[in-house]
């Protein structure tokens, strides 16, 4: 590859890995706020409890997903694991912040006082400590599995590992982020499967829908760096 391809390469995977953090940090602060969601008609309930109740936080967190598989197709499995490492440093990070932001004292004339500051952010920490966790699992474990099916079909049925990985990563990231929200006591135990099944419906139907976009952009990127079927760019830094 010339040198000229390669430094491109490299600016698209930093645009990739900055897009994957951004959309992993946001979720974790603007989870508190919910919506309801009701494909199949109002008051849907499951167990009890209300089946598409959704924290705004999912709605970026399928796009990290759409990210890793990128990143796995074009440039490697190892690429994509540094990329959520680089994730999981800017959610411990954003958690500091958040501590530090939270034990100092508002003055009078602030916009934002210390009781409605602590409000919106003072779980932030818990959230994001639960989500990190269950991210961690996730995320590997969807890079794992793409490459799994990748090797298996000698780079064929790209459809067939997305959504395979990303089904299998999904199930067992909105397990772990809800079960520990419900430990820490961030939801109560009674929203736990209404939350759980939502959860993974959402996220399946949302994974199901970027097989295009997943296609589309592999497609571009094989186009601009000639990629033959199967290849992969090799960034070395």
């Amino acid at each position: 590859m010339k040198p000229r391809d390669q430094r491109a390469a490299y600016r698209i995977y930093l645009f990739l890995g900055a897009l994957f953090i951004t959309s992993l940090v946001v979720g974790n602060l603007i989870f508190q706020k919910f919506f309801s969601w009701e494909p199949f008609g109002e008051g849907a309930t499951l167990f009890g409890a209300p089946l598409f109740v959704l924290s705004v936080g999912i709605l970026p967190y399928p796009i990290t997903f759409l990210i890793t598989d990128t990143i796995s197709e074009i440039f490697g499995q190892r690429k994509a694991n540094q990329v959520v490492t680089a994730g999981i440093f800017a959610s411990v990070f954003s958690m500091g912040i958040i501590l530090l932001a939270d034990s100092l004292p508002a003055i009078e004339s602030s916009g934002v006082n210390d009781e409605l500051f602590s409000k919106v952010f003072a779980l932030s920490p818990v959230a994001v400590l639960a989500s990190m966790l269950a991210y961690l699992f996730a995320q590997y474990i969807d890079i794992a599995i793409y490459h799994f099916w990748k090797r298996l079909t000698d780079g064929r049925h790209l459809w067939l590992r997305n959504n395979f990985s990303t089904f299998s990563s999904q199930i067992v990231d909105t397990f772990t982020v809800v079960f520990l929200l419900c430990v820490f006591k961030v939801f109560t135990w009674d929203m736990f499967y209404g939350l759980f099944v939502s959860g993974v419906i959402f996220k399946v139907m949302i994974a199901a829908l970027d097989t295009p976009l997943l296609y589309l952009f592999v497609y571009l990127l094989r186009r601009r760096f000639k990629l033959k079927p199967n290849e992969e760019i090799p960034l070395e830094f």
